[in-house]
């Protein structure tokens, strides 16, 4: 949902072009956000349903990413950066981040065939800066060092190693610990692919409905199971690391990932409640970054009238739960059913009054995109 060229949207009854439709109304976006991004709508909104993981993989910032377009085009078509936010409407799985340290050092050291990939002397190194030994690397710099040494290992040893791994661990699967559960499933789907051994090193994220994380740049991750909303700014722009047969840029990839560690509660990202009129429940997840900023919004059973607030930024609001009929200025007499995946875009200033049907039902879930600048 959105104008990217690679999946622009259109108006339903004109079959226009949304990009063409801002390229003709460009007030509809709000004057901030028409100075700020150039007569651009700056995000894109997407509902995703994984079955099969998604690539590991890492966003550049903005001057990477023109330095990229530059120098490959071919691969990275964007110029644009490309922060993300991922909100669970189901039980939702994904990595996120480097683990805690003193984890990363416990797989590396457990694990044999893991150890065999990373090498020795990179192990041996990460350890010692683990536990702050003198005249050890920095837990970063040797963090990086045994990603890469990963990363750059020759493909045929990554599979045998793999494989070995697959072969040891299946022979008690139901008992083994949460990470090794993991790479037994991963393995399933992409055998032979050194983004299984990457698991080791990355943080399980598991979110429940509501609860999200927010991917800055360089920030290693993928998307294993579940649904989700996603929000990120205007951009194709993807370094991958592994689970896929695309390209993997490995110097690039190596030379720009975020290698602080973290815990799994240190990366989900938190939203701010705010009790909406008329008994909505609205959450504000308000990433720093100027592109994007998503409402969910929740009408309980019951509630019949709810007038959404005006927000100075064009806006795109996608229903997910309930219906209603939508009254606008701009639509006249003629009210918009909404239901269960009504997609709607919302000029800045533009006022939308909602009635719901069946007296509330079981209420009313949407999630709406826009820009919060200051």
């Amino acid at each position: 949902m959105g104008t990217h060229p690679r999946g622009a949207s259109v108006i339903a009854k004109t079959n226009t072009s949304l990009e063409q439709w801002i390229s003709q109304n460009p007030e509809c976006l709000g004057s901030k956000v028409m100075e700020r991004f150039s007569g651009k709508l700056p995000f894109l909104f997407k509902v995703l349903s994984v079955n099969i993981s998604l690539s590991i993989q890492a966003h550049p910032n903005k001057a990477l990413a023109e330095e990229l377009h530059r120098r490959d085009a071919a691969h990275y078509a964007d110029s644009n950066h490309k922060p993300e936010m991922a909100i669970a409407l189901s039980a939702f799985e994904g990595l996120c981040g480097f683990r805690p340290a003193a984890e990363i050092a416990e797989h590396l050291q457990t694990t044999a065939e893991l150890q065999a990939v990373v090498g020795t002397d990179n192990v041996t190194s990460f350890v010692q800066a683990v536990h702050g030994s003198s005249g050890a690397l920095s837990t970063a710099v040797s963090l990086q060092q045994c990603f890469a040494a990963l990363m750059q290992c020759p493909r045929e040893t990554v599979r045998e190693k793999l494989a070995s791994l697959e072969s040891r661990l299946q022979t008690d699967a139901a008992s083994q610990p949460p990470a090794a559960r993991l790479f037994l499933r991963l393995y399933k789907q992409f055998p032979g692919d050194v983004g299984c051994f990457a698991i080791f090193f990355l943080n399980h994220m598991k979110l429940k409905p509501g609860e999200a994380m927010f991917l800055g740049p360089n920030v290693p991750h993928a998307y294993l199971y579940g649904d989700c909303i996603e929000c990120m700014a205007c951009s194709d722009n993807t370094v991958r690391a592994g689970l896929t047969p695309k390209f993997i840029d490995v110097p690039t990839l190596c030379a720009m990932l975020d290698y602080r560690c973290r815990t799994v509660d240190e990366n989900k990202f938190t939203p701010v409640q705010q009790g909406g009129a008329g008994g909505a429940g609205v959450s504000v997840y308000d990433p720093a970054v100027p592109d994007f900023s998503v409402l969910r919004v929740e009408l309980a059973a019951g509630e019949m009238d709810y007038t959404l607030p005006l927000v100075d930024s064009a806006s795109i609001l996608l229903t997910v739960q309930g219906e209603a009929d939508a009254y606008s200025g701009s639509l006249g007499e003629e009210p918009i059913y909404v239901t269960r995946g009504t997609v709607l875009f919302i000029s800045a200033g533009e006022s939308l009054h909602l009635k719901l049907k069946k007296a509330g039902g079981s209420g009313m879930v949407m999630f709406r995109a826009y820009c919060q600048l200051s």
